[in-house]
């Protein structure tokens, strides 16, 4: 059984629909780039995979269960906004997140910290826009779960820090795990991707293995993002 299965799933904010009757199934062992222009549906999914917004019909299964409470114990959710107190020290949200997460590698987090040379007693009102995304990938990825899910984890830090945080992603990636990442920085992610889905207006346009879509249609996904969008 796949580890995530959809069938028919809708979500409206109000007369907007977001997604409309889409349909997939995702396997472990793969990292899944998520792409699309705004307002494609990508973080309405990625909310309602890890069990943040309840709202939506149609059927969705988390290695089994439906979003929620439980599935939350395997699943480690990075959303696109900020959720964490600005007030907290970086050591403070390690510790409060060990102390919540079973599953939490609280020394993987610290070298992590550690890696991008952050300091444990800073707080995160401190921190600059990039700094504080380091701090969320860090959490998200110090937590050995089945699934991971990344709302633009890359958008807000410069081009070495992009790589520092994408090499950090792939070392913290268990190969009986599934990765789904979400970013319009597609030049960045394409090396680490093994497949990808095209969002548009809430439905799946394009769908596909990265080497398998690149023979395809003879370009790169950045390439072909830009043909299918423009």
């Amino acid at each position: 059984m796949s580890i995530i299965q959809i069938n028919n799933l809708c979500k409206n904010y109000g007369k907007i629909q977001a997604i409309s009757n889409l349909s997939l199934e995702l396997d472990s062992g793969q990292i899944v780039g998520l792409v699309g222009p705004n307002g494609s549906g990508k973080s309405s999914l990625l909310r309602i995979l890890g069990a943040f917004d309840m709202a939506y019909s149609g059927e969705v299964l988390i290695n089994g269960f439906k979003p929620g409470l439980e599935s939350r114990k395997f699943v480690s959710y990075l959303p696109d906004r900020p959720y964490i107190s600005n007030n907290l020290r970086a050591e403070q949200i390690i510790e409060l997140y060990d102390s919540f997460f079973s599953d939490f590698n609280r020394e993987k987090a610290f070298k992590m910290l550690e890696l991008f040379k952050l300091k444990p007693e800073q707080k995160l009102m401190e921190m600059s826009k990039g700094m504080g995304e380091k701090i969320q990938v860090l959490l998200t990825m110090s937590r050995d779960a089945k699934i991971f899910l990344l709302d633009e984890p890359i958008s807000g830090v410069d081009p070495a820090s992009r790589k520092i945080i994408l090499r950090s992603m792939i070392e913290g990636f268990s190969e009986d795990a599934l990765m789904i990442v979400s970013t319009h920085l597609l030049n960045d992610i394409e090396n680490i991707i093994d497949s990808v889905l095209f969002l548009d207006s809430g439905q799946i346009r394009i769908k596909g293995s990265t080497d398998d879509l690149r023979e395809q249609y003879g370009k790169g996904i950045n390439e072909l993002f830009e043909q299918i969008f423009q």
